[in-house]
C-alpha cells in the first residue's frame, strides 16, 4: 500500500472563477471570484483521477480584504493595511472563520466549507488547510470565536514592549505609521478609510520581525507579529515555566478545524515560531487526531532536523535544496549540474529525506511557463519526474501547473513577476479552459496542454501505484555511470526498489537527446538477484527496453528534457 502523499494546491478564490475580465486592481464585482461550491463533484473526481491523495485549500480562512462586507455584519478592514483588493490569505483576520468571498451564501460560509470537506473525503482525498502561526492581520478580531474563547491580544498588558504572557509585541508610547507611498487598491479605488493612516496605539511589531512603529513598504506591514513568549524583542531567549496563553489559543484553533474533518495543516513560516511551541503542540494534536499531518514551510536547511525530530513535523518544504537545484537545471543556468541533486539527499536532508515535500511550483514561486522561469511548461518534465520519484516524501502540484499557466501581466498589488497573484481578484486563463464553466472536461485545452496534462496524470498515477516509487529504497547510479559514453552532468540516474519491484529512473536536462548504456553495479544486481537477459518497460510510455545481459547495461535514448521510469 502506498503512503505517498500527492498534493494538489488550490486557491478556491481563483480555481472556480469563470470571469475573464482580469482588470488591473479590479473589484470582486468586476473580476469575479471562485466559490467553495465551484469545487464540485466533477472537479474533485477529475483531481482524484490525476492521482492526487490530498488537496491543500489555500486561503480559505478569513483574511483582511478591501471588499466591504459590512452588510452582513463584518467590520470593514482599513485598506491602508491590506495588500491587494482581495487581500493576502496570510493576513488572517479571524482564525475561526471562512473567507466571506468564497461563500455563495455568506451567512452559511462555515457550513459551505464543511460541505467541501465532506465532498473531498467522498471523492477519496484528504483536506489540508493553512495554519498561519507567526502573524495576523493588523485588523485581527474574531467575531465567530466559540463561547469562552478569549481573543488574541484581549488580555495583553499594552504598556510593556514584551511579556511572556502577552500575545503581541508592543512599541509603547508610539503610534503605528502606514508606510509612505502606499496606494492601496490603486488610483481607481476609493474608500472613506483610505487616508494613509491606521489607528493602532500602541504600535505592534510587524510580522517579519520588525520591532518598530514605522515599518517600510517592503515589510509585511499589513501583519502583526505574534509572541510565543520564548523570544524577547532583542532576540534573547526567555525560559518558560509553563506554556503561555497563546500556545493554548493556537491549539484550540487547530482543534476547531480538525473537528471539522481537516486532515492536515500546511504551517506558514515555521522557523519564525519557536520550535519549543511546535514540540509542545504537535504530539498533543496527533494524539487527539490520529493521522493528522503537519507540513512546514521551511528554508533553513541547518534547522530541518530540528523541526522534524523536535518540532514534530511530518514534512518540510524542500525549496532551498531540490527546488533550487532543479530550477537551475531546467533553466540551463551556467554551471548547473545534477551533482547538486546529490548534495540535497546526501548532505542537506541526510537522514530525513523522506520528510521533504518536493514541488516545482507553489503560490510563492514563479510559474514554470512564465518568462521568468522556463518559458515553456513542457520543460518541467525531467524535474517533475525527479520531484515525484526521488524519495518516499510528498510531491505537490499547484493548480494550473498541469496546463501551463504562465501568470502573465500585473494584476494589481501583484506585479508582472511570473507569479499567480494571491492578493488580487483575477482568474487563471489556461486553467479556465480545463474547468470549462464547471464541466471540468478540458474541452478547451490545446493539444499541447492536453499532452502536458496527460504527462502529469501518468507520472502521478504510476508514482502512487508503484510500490518501489512510493515506498522503496534508493540507490544512486551516477558514480556507476559517470564514465559511460554519452554521460554528462545534465543526466541524473538512480534506482528505486523493493523486493518485488525494481525501477531505474533516468532523466535528461539537456536540450538534445542523449544515448547512454546505464550500468547497474554488481552489488545492486546481486541484491536484486538479477542476471542475464532482462526486459524493462518505461512506466510513462510503455516502451520496452531489452538487454541480452544486464551485466552489460541497459542501452537507452533519453529524449531532450525528458526521462524514463524503467520497470523490470
Amino acid at each position: 500500500m502506498s503512503n505517498k502523499l500527492i498534493i494538489y494546491q488550490l486557491l478556491p478564490r481563483l480555481f472556480g472563477n469563470c470571469n475573464t475580465t482580469n482588470k488591473y486592481y479590479g473589484s470582486v464585482e468586476e473580476n469575479g471570484v471562485g466559490k467553495l461550491k465551484d469545487i464540485n463533484g466533477k472537479a474533485l473526481a477529475a483531481i482524484k483521477a490525476m492521482g492526487f491523495t490530498h488537496i491543500w485549500y489555500t486561503g480559505v480562512i478569513e483574511h483582511a480584504t478591501m471588499t466591504d462586507h459590512s452588510a452582513i455584519g463584518i467590520k470593514p478592514d482599513d485598506p491602508d493595511v491590506v495588500k491587494g483588493r482581495a487581500g493576502s490569505p496570510y493576513a488572517i483576520k479571524d482564525y475561526y472563520d471562512i473567507a466571506t468571498d468564497l461563500a455563495v451564501d455568506p451567512e452559511f460560509r462555515i457550513s459551505e466549507f464543511k460541505e467541501l470537506v465532506g465532498r473531498t473525503h467522498k471523492a477519496g482525498m484528504k483536506v489540508i488547510i493553512d495554519f498561519v502561526p507567526n502573524h495576523v492581520a493588523r485588523t485581527y478580531g474574531s467575531d465567530v470565536k466559540p463561547d469562552g474563547v478569549r481573543d488574541i491580544g484581549a488580555d495583553d498588558d499594552t504598556s510593556v514592549a514584551y511579556s511572556p504572557v502577552n500575545d503581541f509585541y508592543y512599541i509603547p508610547g508610539q503610534h503605528f505609521q502606514v508606510p509612505q507611498g502606499y496606494d492601496p487598491g490603486g488610483d481607481g479605488f476609493t474608500s472613506p478609510l483610505k487616508d494613509g493612516k491606521f489607528d493602532e496605539y500602541p504600535a505592534k511589531a510587524t510580522g517579519n520581525d520588525v520591532f518598530s512603529a514605522i515599518p517600510s513598504i517592503n515589510d509585511w506591514f499589513e501583519t502583526i507579529k505574534l509572541n510565543y513568549g520564548v523570544y524577547r524583542p532583542d532576540g534573547q531567549k526567555n525560559e518558560l515555566s509553563e506554556p503561555p496563553p497563546l500556545w493554548h489559543k493556537m491549539k484550540h484553533i487547530l482543534s476547531y478545524w480538525a473537528d471539522m474533518g481537516v486532515d492536515g495543516f500546511r504551517c506558514d513560516m515555521i522557523e519564525m515560531v519557536p520550535v519549543e511551541f511546535w514540540a509542545w503542540l504537535t504530539p498533543q494534536m496527533k494524539q487527539a487526531y490520529p493521522g493528522l499531518i503537519f507540513i512546514g514551510e521551511a528554508y533553513d536547511k541547518n534547522q530541518y532536523s530540528n523541526y522534524v525530530h523536535n518540532g514534530g513535523f511530518d514534512y518540510l518544504y524542500d525549496k532551498v535544496g531540490l527546488y533550487d537545484a532543479i530550477r537551475r537545471l531546467t533553466c540551463n543556468d551556467y554551471g548547473a549540474n545534477t551533482w547538486e541533486i546529490n548534495a540535497v539527499w546526501n548532505h542537506h536532508t541526510r537522514g530525513i529525506d523522506e520528510h521533504m515535500l518536493r514541488f516545482m511550483e507553489n503560490h510563492d514561486e514563479q510559474r514554470i511557463a512564465s518568462r521568468f522561469f522556463a518559458g515553456d511548461a513542457m520543460l518541467a518534465i525531467p524535474g517533475m519526474i525527479i520531484s515525484a520519484t526521488l524519495n518516499k516524501g510528498p510531491v505537490m502540484i499547484y493548480a494550473g501547473q498541469e496546463v501551463g499557466e504562465p501568470a502573465l501581466g500585473a494584476q494589481g498589488f501583484s506585479g508582472d513577476d511570473g507569479r499567480t497573484t494571491i492578493f488580487d481578484y483575477c482568474n487563471l486563463p489556461e486553467l479556465q479552459k480545463w474547468v470549462n464553466n464547471g464541466t471540468c472536461d478540458g474541452a478547451r485545452l490545446s493539444a499541447d496542454q492536453q499532452q502536458l496534462r496527460e504527462f502529469y496524470i501518468k507520472l502521478l498515477n504510476v508514482t502512487a501505484q508503484s510500490d518501489a516509487l512510493s515506498n522503496g529504497d534508493f540507490y544512486e547510479l551516477m558514480i556507476a555511470n559517470e564514465c559511460q559514453p554519452g554521460f554528462d552532468t545534465k543526466l541524473y540516474i538512480y534506482a528505486r526498489y523493493t523486493a518485488h519491484e525494481k525501477v531505474v529512473v533516468a532523466v535528461n536536462f539537456n536540450n538534445e537527446e542523449r544515448h547512454v548504456t546505464i550500468q547497474l553495479p554488481a552489488d545492486l544486481l546481486q541484491k536484486w538477484e538479477m542476471n542475464g537477459a532482462v526486459t524493462f518497460t518505461d512506466m510513462l510510455t510503455d516502451s520496452v527496453f531489452y538487454t541480452h545481459d544486464i551485466n552489460a547495461g541497459i542501452s537507452v535514448t533519453l529524449n531532450a528534457m525528458h526521462g524514463l521510469l524503467l520497470k523490470s
